[in-house]
């Protein structure tokens, strides 16, 4: 039994030296004279976990908002929302989500292929009129792998909810939104069939609530290029695996694991071959 056993007394943590943040907000922090401020929020605010009250609150969540970006840095950010609980705590550095059908552009996903750093926002307007932050990296992972790992995942019985895939986050940084500015809202009681999950009705997904499409014959034809072959498409989505790779291999990343699983990687030098479901980009 070690000394501090002995007298009850947990041994002193490490002092911490390494601000967290990147060199732009230090330098402001300097040029705004808000530098002691910000070095008391570091301190007692910004954790490389999530603690038990996190955890309590983020696994009662009925939405979050995603930010992502891609590998040149073009900033895209989003709106998630599922049933309590469809944030996952997987413990105190993991976080996961199930990715559900969407309108097939897949703006997120595409840039986590690229660049795994993503920001989470989760904001309570409800009841305790709070945020968190959290901070990390994310990989995609295909829905049987995720239930292999974890097979306590619940599966949900709404169609439009089913996880296509699932993004899982480990943790680097989690931290408070405070309330000062954020409204307290109220539910109303639910109209109709309630959420449309997974619906392709367009009034139901909100129509052309801004205009846009009234206004498309004003922006010119929309011609795209077409789309490449199967056995083209996955060889290029091969580089794309290899550039990941490479880069995780040049900055000690954990190994990307998405899409494709090694016997996918090797049918792509014969031919498209069959799909499985679960792991089809296109379907989501």
């Amino acid at each position: 039994m070690s000394p501090s056993d002995q007298t009850g007394h947990r041994p002193a943590a490490p002092t911490r030296t390494a601000r967290p943040g990147s060199a732009g907000e230090h330098l402001l922090q300097q040029l705004t004279g808000t530098g002691e401020r910000a070095d008391k929020f570091y301190a007692e605010q910004v954790l490389d976990r999530l603690n038990t009250r996190m955890r309590n609150f983020v696994v009662r969540q009925e939405m979050f908002f995603l930010a992502t970006a891609d590998g040149s840095g073009e900033c895209d950010n989003t709106f998630r929302a599922g049933p309590p609980g469809f944030l996952h705590v997987l413990d105190d550095r993991t976080i996961a989500y199930p990715e559900y059908r969407g309108n097939g552009v897949q703006a997120s996903l595409g840039n986590i292929q690229e660049n795994p750093h993503v920001g989470v926002l989760m904001i309570d307007f409800l009841r305790d009129r709070i945020g968190l932050h959290v901070n990390g990296r994310a990989r995609i992972v295909a829905d049987d792998e995720m239930r292999r790992a974890h097979p306590g995942l619940a599966v949900d019985p709404v169609p439009g909810r089913r996880s296509r895939v699932w993004v899982r986050i480990a943790v680097e940084e989690a931290y408070i939104h405070c309330a000062k500015h954020i409204p307290h809202l109220q539910r109303v009681p639910r109209q109709g069939a309630g959420r449309s999950w997974g619906t392709d009705d367009s009034k139901r997904k909100g129509g052309d609530f801004f205009g846009a499409a009234a206004e498309a014959h004003e922006r010119g034809h929309f011609d795209p290029p077409p789309r490449a072959d199967a056995p083209a498409w996955r060889a290029q989505a091969e580089r794309v695996l290899e550039r990941a790779e490479q880069r995780r291999t040049e900055t000690g990343e954990r190994a990307f694991s998405g899409w494709f699983s090694a016997p996918d990687r090797q049918a792509a030098s014969c031919g498209p071959g069959p799909q499985r479901p679960d792991t089809d980009p296109a379907g989501l």
